[in-house]
């Protein structure tokens, strides 16, 4: 496996989808959690995917609940709590775990897709860039805010 589109992923509706249906198209791939302190950066997510719509380009989300038991509710709940307080209409995929032996093996290439410095994901809301040859371009630590990304999604799409 070496590009995102050789992945398979649940939706959070339990509905099987092959990532390669991206191809393409420019992913920013964040692991989330609706009770941490970056939550609110759902909404800058949220943003983004408006702001590109019609480009090709999607943000996935994929909750996790690795980080301090931030993300304990079923898939849902979250679905509905993204919904009804971000209004949240990207993807959103069943929750997985993304470090260790459990981790989602999309979630063991994303963290060492870069092999000069692989490492786990510390925290919710780690953000993946990928390129619509679905290669790994940039790694992003939870602080980042979405908009602090629009410079690098714009220079993919060729903006």
């Amino acid at each position: 496996m070496t590009t995102l589109h050789d992945f398979s992923a649940c939706r959070i509706d339990g509905s099987p989808e092959s990532l390669s249906r991206y191809a393409g198209m420019v992913v920013l791939v964040v692991n989330t959690a609706s009770e941490c302190g970056f939550t609110p950066q759902y909404t800058g997510l949220q943003e983004l995917a408006v702001y590109f719509a019609g480009e090709e380009f999607a943000v996935l989300g994929f909750p996790c609940n690795q980080f301090g038991g931030q993300e304990p509710g079923a898939e849902d709940s979250i679905a509905a709590f993204c919904q009804s307080r971000f209004g949240v209409t990207f993807p959103l995929y069943a929750k997985v775990a993304v470090n260790g032996d459990e981790a989602h093996p999309l979630w063991r290439w994303l963290t060492r897709a870069d092999t000069d410095h692989p490492q786990p994901v510390k925290w919710n809301f780690t953000k993946f860039l990928v390129d619509g040859r679905g290669r790994l371009v940039k790694r992003y630590e939870p602080a980042v805010q979405p908009h602090e990304l629009l410079d690098d999604i714009d220079r993919l799409l060729g903006g």
